[in-house]
Parts: structure tokens; C-alpha cells; sequence
């Protein structure tokens, strides 16, 4: 019997990381079990290779989506193709709904379930977009612990399977091995820089950082910038610090990550553009400050649609702000400095931070025990149809005669 196939469409860095994992967790189940589709490194290590480069779907806002229209039509037209020859026995589809929902909606005639990983933040803007979702999902796959009841509520199957942060490692890290590395004292303050996953993102983050930094720089002699960055922009962000008046270290390997992260837990602090990147300082235990910036027209129209008080997930848990955020003209280098400046400075204001982060990571756990990859391993083989369930049943049997 042929093996089942998965079938993963990840739009950007974050989704790559979170497919990787669940093919992991699949074949836990079954070793066999096939996959294809678009991803970046981290899919391609478990022996996906993409259909096309992801990179060219990561884009945000409508500014930077317009020049592109037309190849995502295109990309989409192919993935489209792609699915109906190989008819998969499920699609996960991994965020970047701008694309996967598109796709969702052309390859739902085809019967095959469809699950959404990483639920559409409708709580926080255009809630309007639910009845879509419903018409093109199975099943939705939530990283916070509140979205279930909202989907439900619709009439749209939900699972809260858990933050996939919380079994990224980046508490794991070893600070002495990080400064050993890279030749960093002891006292040396470790300053963790994130500008985003997007080229975007990078271009427009990037220069405020750099003068903030500038600014920072003379009352924090030995502070040490560190960058994680993937591959994806790698190149950009190596550009975008060349002139930088502190010479930043630029980490692309995720455990050199991790160790940057340990160094930056003693005594230093993190600047990080909204989204996951604040959860992974918070479980990692790092204060922070977060910081974000769009195209004014984009800004504008988001104003109108937001419902949320806060852009960083970590207020939106704890309910109130435990992580400063600067945002749109509040994003300004003087801001950002001095708010770095209190955090590396001020024993107290970082305290208050990780107290904040404890509260936030207690609701982040899958109610299962199950670290989050597995829960989410769990409910698309079980929605991914008796193809999926019968090989796996004969690979049990096929073990049991074996061993017997």
C-alpha cells in the first residue's frame, strides 16, 4: 500500500518551523507517511523539498502584496495544479492566510480535508472574515488558548493544541558557550535585535533600529547587538547593519540562537518586532521592548479594523501591558533607546517583565500534557481520513510479524 501524504503549504519563516515539526510528529506516528508542498530550510531538513521558494510569499500589507499580484496568481494556480495531481489524503495549510486560504478555497471541491494551523486572528480584526474561513476549512489548529470557544461559536471545529514556542528550545540555550563563541566579558550586556522574517519587514525596521541603537550605544559601552535571522533575509539585514557604529553578531543557526538568547537573560535585554518573536523572549525570559512599523496607507486602514488593545501577544494574555510597545510614529529611535536604556538599567522595571511572562506562559500549555507538535500531529491524522489510519495499522502489523 502506498504511503499516505501530507500535504504542508507554509508561507513564511515561522510556518516553516511549525511544519517541520508537525512532519516530525507525524512520522512519530508513522514513519512512512509522505509529504510535499511549500516550505523554506526547515521543511526541506525533513525531506520536503518546495514547490516553488517560499520566500516569494512573504509578503505583508497591501503595499508590498500589489507589485506582486500577479506571480501570486500564478504560484497559486500552480499549487492548485499541484494538489489536484497528487491528491493528498490532508492539506494543512500553515498561516500566511493571504495564500492558504486562497488556496483552501480552489482545492475544497476536491474533498480533501483542510486544516488551517494557526487560527486567522479574527478576535483582533475584520471578525467579518469567519464566514469565509468556515466555508473553506475543516478544521482549524489554535495557538492560544481562547480561540477554540470563537471558532466554535461560528460553527467552524477548533483545537487549542498549544504555543509551538514553548518546544522551540529557546530556553535551552548556553549563555557561557554563546560568549566563549564570540569573545563577549562576562558583564557585557547582550542586546537580541529581531526585525522580522519579511525582507519588508527588514527594510522598514531595520534603520530605526540601527538609530536607536546609535543613540544607546555611548551610555552602554560594552552592550553587544545580536541578530537571529533566517536565511531568507539574511543578506538583507547583513546590508541594512553594515554601517552600524556597534558591530553586530548575525546568528542563522538556531542553537547559536538559543545560546544568544541565555546570554541576553543575564542582565541584558531584547528589541523585537510584534508577533511570536515576543513570546519567544518571554519563555526564554528576556525583557524587551516591542516595536513595529507599516506603510502608512496599510497603518491607516489597520487602524480602522483593530480590536485588540495590544500589538504583542504577551500584553494580549496577561490582559494588560507587561512589554512596552512603540508602534507607527511612537516606533521613533529616541523612544526605543531610552526605553532599552531603563530595561538595562533598571533591576526593577526587568523584574516586573519576567513576573509578567510567568502569568503569560501558564496559559500557553495544551491542557493535554502534549507538547503542542504532537496535539497538532494528533488531530490531522485523525483528519486526514482512513488512508492515513489504515497504513498506519499495517505498519503495526507489518512490525509485530517482524519481531515475532
Amino acid at each position: 500500500m502506498t504511503a499516505p501524504l501530507i500535504y504542508i503549504v507554509a508561507g513564511e519563516a515561522s510556518g516553516d518551523v511549525l511544519g517541520a515539526r508537525l512532519v516530525a510528529a507525524l512520522r512519530a506516528h508513522d514513519p512512512a507517511i509522505q509529504v510535499a508542498g511549500i516550505g523554506g530550510d526547515r521543511l526541506a531538513e525533513q525531506g520536503m523539498p518546495s514547490l516553488f521558494p517560499m520566500r516569494e510569499l512573504s509578503l505583508m500589507g497591501l503595499i508590498e502584496v500589489l507589485p506582486n499580484i500577479r506571480r501570486l496568481a500564478r504560484r497559486l494556480n500552480e499549487t492548485t495544479a499541484d494538489i489536484t495531481t497528487r491528491r493528498p489524503a490532508a492539506i494543512v495549510t500553515i498561516d500566511s492566510p493571504g495564500f492558504t486560504l486562497r488556496l483552501a478555497e480552489r482545492v475544497r471541491p476536491l474533498g480533501i480535508p483542510i486544516i488551517h494551523y494557526v487560527a486567522p486572528q479574527i478576535w483582533a480584526w475584520r471578525p467579518g472574515r469567519i464566514a469565509k474561513i468556515k466555508a473553506r476549512v475543516d478544521r482549524i489548529l489554535c495557538l492560544l488558548p481562547f480561540e477554540p470557544v470563537i471558532f466554535e461559536a461560528a460553527g467552524i471545529p477548533a483545537d487549542f493544541v498549544g504555543h509551538p514556542v514553548l518546544e522551540s528550545g529557546v530556553d535551552a540555550g548556553d549563555a557561557a558557550r554563546f560568549r566563549t563563541a564570540h569573545a563577549i566579558p562576562p558583564g557585557a550586556p547582550v542586546l537580541i535585535v529581531m526585525p522580522g522574517s519579511r525582507r519588508m519587514e527588514v527594510q522598514r525596521l531595520l534603520p530605526i533600529f540601527g538609530a536607536a541603537l546609535r543613540l544607546l550605544a555611548p551610555r552602554h559601552p560594552g552592550m553587544v547587538p545580536v541578530l537571529p535571522v533566517s536565511a531568507v533575509v539574511a543578506d538583507a539585514v547583513r546590508a541594512g547593519t553594515a554601517g552600524w557604529p556597534v558591530r553586530p553578531i548575525l546568528v542563522t543557526d538556531l542553537a547559536e540562537k538559543h545560546d544568544a538568547f541565555a546570554a541576553a537573560a543575564e542582565g541584558g535585554a531584547g528589541l523585537i518586532k510584534s508577533g511570536t518573536s515576543s513570546v519567544e523572549m518571554a519563555v526564554a525570559g528576556i525583557p524587551h521592548l516591542v516595536a513595529y512599523r507599516v506603510n502608512p496607507i496599510t497603518a491607516a486602514i489597520v487602524r480602522r479594523l483593530v480590536r485588540v488593545p495590544f500589538a504583542s501577544l504577551v500584553n494580549l494574555l496577561a490582559e494588560r501591558q507587561v512589554v512596552p510597545e512603540y508602534l507607527q510614529e511612537a516606533a521613533t529611535p529616541e523612544a526605543l533607546a531610552e526605553g532599552l536604556h531603563g530595561l538595562l538599567a533598571d533591576g526593577a522595571s526587568a523584574a516586573a517583565q519576567r513576573a509578567g511572562f510567568a502569568e503569560v506562559l501558564a496559559k500557553l500549555r495544551p491542557d493535554t500534557g502534549s507538547l503542542p507538535s504532537a496535539a497538532a500531529a494528533d488531530v490531522v491524522l485523525r483528519h486526514a481520513g482512513d488512508v492515513v489510519l489504515r497504513h498506519a495499522g499495517d505498519a503495526v502489523l507489518r512490525q509485530v510479524k517482524l519481531s515475532g
